[in-house]
């Protein structure tokens, strides 16, 4: 019961920002994903490029390669920024890359001719959450809702 009221608590404060909407429509994000973004962004106005913005979830990657040429390097997440922002970004690039036909697609054209590649799948969804939160930064800027177009923007 607790947990019911948190939720209906959460999406009641959430539902005063008119970011939120534009949030829930990004394929992926429900109320759990949309509330973690927007607090974790707050004002999108704060950052002035994608760039601090997936510096401050801890999406700049950065692959430990100790002298290995890129083949053999392993792309970690740093472990720095909101761990739990990752996460719900990550599940939320599951859901639409599995769901969603844009996004299915999207990913299917990352994954083209590298399908041997070792994690090459968590890569790109990895890939995938961090564009996904740089198209959420985008829509909450600019109050609009998703569009399908903005996969292609890079």
């Amino acid at each position: 019961h607790t947990m019911k009221a948190t939720e209906s608590k959460i999406k009641e404060i959430c539902n005063r920002f008119a970011e939120y909407s534009c949030l829930l429509s990004i394929p992926g994000f429900g109320p759990d994903v949309s509330s973690k973004v927007l607090g974790a962004i707050g004002d999108p106005f704060r950052f002035e490029s994608g760039k601090q913005v997936l510096k401050m979830s801890g999406f700049d990657l950065s692959a430990e390669r100790s002298g290995q040429n890129s083949d053999g390097a392993t792309p970690v997440i740093s472990k720095k920024g909101k761990a739990d922002l990752r996460y719900a970004l990550y599940q939320a690039a599951l859901i639409a890359s599995a769901k969603n036909r844009d996004f299915k697609v999207y990913y299917m054209n990352k994954l083209r001719s590298r399908e041997r590649e070792k994690g090459i799948k968590t890569k790109m969804r990895v890939k995938l959450a961090a564009k996904l939160l740089i198209i959420a930064w985008a829509l909450m800027k600019k109050k609009e809702r998703f569009d399908p177009s903005y996969l292609n923007k890079e």
